[in-house]
This record gives C-alpha cells, sequence and structure tokens, in this order.
C-alpha cells in the first residue's frame, strides 16, 4: 500500500482521549497540557459535530466565535462536497460516485459527527467494489466505534473486517486488523489474546492511523508482562528490536518488565505504581482496568517469588519487595483466601510455606473422577442393552 492509499487518521482517537484526561480530577496535573491538544485537535479538524457533544467545561474550550467560524467551515465544505458528489451522479461512471462517497464520509467522519459519518460510510460501503478499499470503509467504522465507546458498533464491524479479509484482504490490511482487534481485546480485558495479536503485529506494525507507533509498543509490552511467559517475555518482549527501540523514550516501562523479569521486586513496585499513575489512570483504553492489572501484576511477582522457595519469611518478603510486613500479610493473605497463591502463612513464627499442588495428584484424580464416569457410563448402558 503506497502512502497515497494510507488510511487517514480519522477520526482522530487523541481527541477523545484529551477530553477523558481533561474530563478526570484525578489527573489534574495534565489537564493543561489536554485542554492545549483537545482545541488544537479541534480547530485542526474542524470538529463543530464532536464538540457539540461534550459536556460543557468551565471554562468553555471554544469561544461562540470560534464555534461559529468551525460551523461555518463545516458547510461550506459539505456544500462542495454534495455538490462533487451530485455531478458525479450525473456525469460520471461508478469509480468517481464511489470516491466522492466516500470523500464525504471521510469529512463527516473527521469532525466527528457520528450518526451522519457511519450513514454515509455505510453508504459508501455499498458503492465500493475493490474489496481492499471496502476494507478500509469497514476499519474506519471500527475507529468510529473505538472513538465514541460504541462497543455495539465496534463489534459489529470487527467481524465485518474478519470476514472481508478471509475473502482475500492483502498483507498490509491483515496487519493492520490484528491491531484493530487487539486493541478492541484489551479495551473488554482479554489481555492474553490481545497481547498474542499485538506481539504477531509489532515488527511489521502499519496502523498508524489507529495509534501511534509508541503507544502501540507500550500497550504491547503492558499486556505482554502480565501474560507472556519468562522466556517468551524475554524473546518476545525484553529482547525485541522494535520494544528497545522504543523504550528509552519510555523509562518507566523499561523499568516496569525488567525489574520483573530480573526479580528485581523493590524496583518492580516502584515501576509498578509509576506505570499505573503514568500510563493506565490516564488512559482511556486502560483505566477501567488499571485496578485489575496492578492486582495480578502484584500476584505474578509474589508467585514469582515465592516458586524458588518452600518456605521463607515475612520479613525478607517485605524486604525484597520494600514494603512493610503488614503490607505483605494482608496482601498475600488477600489472594491466598481467593485461591490466586498456594501458600499458606504462619503468623507464630512469621513464616510463608509454599504448597507447591502435585502435577502427579492432579493427573491421578483426573483419572479417577473420568474413570467413574465412564464405569456409569457403562453401568446406564448395560441396564438399556440387557
Amino acid at each position: 500500500m503506497s502512502n497515497e492509499d494510507a488510511p487517514l487518521p480519522i477520526p482522530n482517537g487523541k481527541a477523545p482521549q484529551s477530553y477523558f484526561v481533561l474530563s478526570n480530577p484525578r489527573l489534574s496535573r495534565l489537564h493543561n497540557e489536554a485542554r492545549s491538544a483537545l482545541v488544537n485537535r479541534i480547530e485542526e479538524d474542524e470538529m463543530a459535530p464532536y464538540y457539540s457533544t461534550l459536556p460543557p467545561l468551565k471554562p468553555p474550550l471554544l469561544t461562540e466565535d470560534a464555534l461559529s467560524k468551525l460551523k461555518e467551515a463545516n458547510t461550506k465544505t459539505l456544500e462542495t462536497l454534495d455538490a462533487a458528489l451530485a455531478s458525479a451522479y450525473d456525469t460520471e461512471g461508478e469509480s468517481e460516485i464511489s470516491d466522492a462517497l466516500r470523500a464525504r464520509a471521510n469529512y463527516l467522519t473527521k469532525i466527528g459527527d457520528k450518526d451522519k459519518a457511519v450513514e454515509a460510510q455505510k453508504l459508501a460501503l455499498e458503492k465500493t467494489p475493490g474489496l481492499g478499499a471496502r476494507i478500509d470503509i469497514v476499519l474506519t467504522l471500527v475507529r468510529i466505534g473505538f472513538f465514541f465507546a460504541d462497543q455495539e458498533i465496534i463489534r459489529t464491524f470487527m467481524k465485518k473486517a474478519e470476514a472481508l479479509v478471509e475473502e482475500g484482504g492483502d498483507w498490509d490490511r491483515r496487519n493492520r486488523l490484528k491491531v484493530y482487534s487487539g486493541l478492541h481485546l484489551l479495551s473488554v480485558r482479554q489481555f492474553d489474546r490481545a497481547a498474542a495479536l499485538f506481539v504477531d503485529a509489532l515488527p511489521t506494525f502499519t496502523a498508524s492511523e489507529l495509534l501511534d507507533y509508541n503507544d502501540f509498543v507500550t500497550l504491547t509490552v503492558i499486556a505482554g508482562t502480565l501474560v507472556l511467559k519468562r522466556p517468551d517475555l524475554k524473546k518476545k518482549i525484553i529482547s525485541s528490536p522494535e520494544v528497545n527501540q522504543v523504550l528509552p523514550e519510555i523509562p518507566a516501562l523499561s523499568d516496569f518488565t525488567k525489574s520483573l523479569y530480573n526479580c528485581d521486586y523493590a524496583k518492580f513496585f516502584v515501576s509498578l505504581a509509576a506505570l499505573e499513575q503514568t500510563y493506565l489512570i490516564p488512559s482511556r483504553i486502560l483505566s477501567p482496568h488499571a485496578r485489575y492489572y496492578v492486582r495480578e501484576m502484584r500476584i505474578l511477582a509474589y508467585a514469582q517469588l515465592l516458586e524458588s522457595y518452600r518456605s521463607l519469611t515475612l520479613q525478607s518478603m517485605s524486604t525484597a519487595f520494600g514494603v512493610g510486613v503488614d503490607f505483605v500479610d494482608k496482601d498475600l493473605q488477600k489472594f491466598i483466601s481467593s485461591g490466586r497463591l498456594n501458600c499458606t502463612i504462619d503468623k507464630v513464627h512469621g513464616i510463608v510455606e509454599t504448597n507447591r499442588p502435585s502435577s502427579k495428584n492432579a493427573q491421578y484424580e483426573t483419572v479417577v473422577r473420568q474413570g467413574d464416569l465412564l464405569l456409569n457410563s457403562v453401568q446406564k448402558l448395560s441396564k438399556v442393552l440387557y
């Protein structure tokens, strides 16, 4: 795919991300930057319809005069596009009509007019013959879903995109679809499937209309660190040239992954807290899962340490993680009682003892259970036959 044919970053996902930060009181330290970015994006993309959907902020993002100018620009551009479309219907062929429909749909998408954009993109999809162009339109509809956090639109057109790609989508569009699918899975807390798709797309990432490359790598590292086994974490994340190219720009992310792999748990806990404040909570996609993610990473770190010992003292664990004994004690109790850690705490002696489940015992219990089921089935069959 040439640069001329590359999908446009419309609607631009940085706008709702900036608004998410700006509307969150916990992120007041980021409000000035987010306000400036949001105003610039709205003005640059002439997003009067999108602006009208936002709950009012104090002070307002735009003056009445600035908003009027955007509306005038929308009206003028749409009149031009409508005239071009009418001319195409009167004097041109199917290809020119398709181009005019797509131009109008893309402008409505760019300015954030959700309902009209969806209808216009659907009409363009009906009138566009080429498979590659049809896939691009469907992926644009998916981006509209991401932009407005509309899961129904995302699910509907993700299925459509998958079906079209299976019909014969080229390599580039197949690769971009992995990123779209991974982002959707991440948004619904399916980190394992998202990580698999992101890692697969990492060396050949082209979906810059959906995510900046650095943001994509960040999401890949965050998802991969949670779900990948240690050998895969080393091979696919820590030793990845694509990841290492970006990590110097994101030091907190580098400390986070490497400290876990190197069993530097005190540094890991600090970097996990930094990751939560810097990337998880401010992220429109990850914020709903921030508490879940932090909890799961703590469990992973505790399990990794306990795996190497039959027993160890609470004091040594608190030293390893750089926190107090009471914190470790309470944290372990929560995870033990919920069945997430295989260990017990001897409060009298201040010792944590691991209970490694025996694989042979588990296999034996499985055989016995399956044998009982088989015997019952045979007995029932014998009654029928005899």
